[in-house]
């Protein structure tokens, strides 16, 4: 007699739900990087994803408990199940651990936002109120992102802030160097996150007696929380604008020591009065 070994409907169950899984949250993020998705919408279809995700893990969970006990087949398939749909969970899990760990705010700044204006655009028309955090807060919860005071000319220091938001892949929307009176300059960049979320960068660079200072403002565009990216990507950027003002200023000791004249020559000789 022929024993016939099922193939447990579980383990198919949790195979089809992770293969689903993987569209469903690797498209949508592609096509709201290229707005062909707006953000309420992408927003649906990825507590949509995370769900059959769960699902999935649930289903293989389950699969692989009945095949202990019963010694069917389909263990394959509840394997693949389970990690297709752990994949999927995992960046949902991170930036669930990125709310828990950030408060609700959408516009970090180092100075009044006001001296620190984004550009107005088509998308920027609708933006919802920036949610903000106080100077505690911010304080506590991005020590760094501070006012940054350095001892170089105001045009050096735009020149490698301009050099630091180029090597950051930033698209820069508008551009305006120090004046000579002492006008600030301005930087204006639009930038992409990788789940496709619009951000805009603002960075003021201003002569102070002391050198020159940089402030900078890092706001998102139509989301309910940047799960800690505005402050991040200021106190990143900031770090590493230390840095390469420290290199600058090693490898250029005399860059703003003032320069020694030489006395003149003269023609002749200076003699001394003969006396008696």
């Amino acid at each position: 007699m022929r024993i016939l070994i099922r193939t447990s409907k579980w383990a198919v169950l949790a195979r089809r739900l992770g293969s689903l899984a993987i569209p469903l949250t690797i498209v949508p993020v592609f096509m709201h990087r290229e707005r062909f998705l707006e953000s309420s919408v992408f927003l649906v279809v990825a507590a949509f994803a995370c769900a059959v995700a769960a699902l999935a893990v649930l289903s293989a969970l389950i699969a692989l408990v009945r095949l202990w006990h019963t010694g069917d087949q389909g263990w394959g398939k509840a394997l693949s199940g389970l990690f297709f749909g752990l994949v999927c969970l995992a960046p949902f899990a991170y930036y669930g651990s990125q709310a828990l760990r950030y408060p609700i705010v959408t516009d970090v700044a180092t100075a009044p936002r006001g001296e620190l204006p984004l550009i107005f655009e088509p998308d920027t028309i609708n933006m919802q109120a920036p949610r903000v955090l106080g100077a505690q807060e911010q304080q506590r919860f991005f020590p760094n992102a501070t006012t940054r005071t350095y001892p170089l000319d105001a045009l050096q220091l735009f020149a490698i802030v301009e050099h630091l938001v180029e090597a950051q892949g930033w698209d820069i929307r508008q551009r305006r160097e120090p004046g000579i009176g002492g006008s600030p300059g301005r930087i204006n960049a639009r930038i992409v996150t990788l789940a496709g979320w619009r951000e805009e960068a603002v960075l003021r660079v201003q002569a102070t007696p002391q050198g020159a200072s940089v402030d900078m403002r890092s706001a998102s565009i139509g989301a309910v929380h940047d799960l800690g990216s505005n402050g991040q990507r200021i106190s990143q950027f900031l770090i590493a604008l230390d840095g390469e003002v420290t290199a600058f200023m090693r490898d250029n000791p005399n860059i703003n020591q003032p320069a020694i004249e030489e006395p003149e020559e003269t023609g002749g000789t200076v003699g001394l009065d003969e006396t008696g």
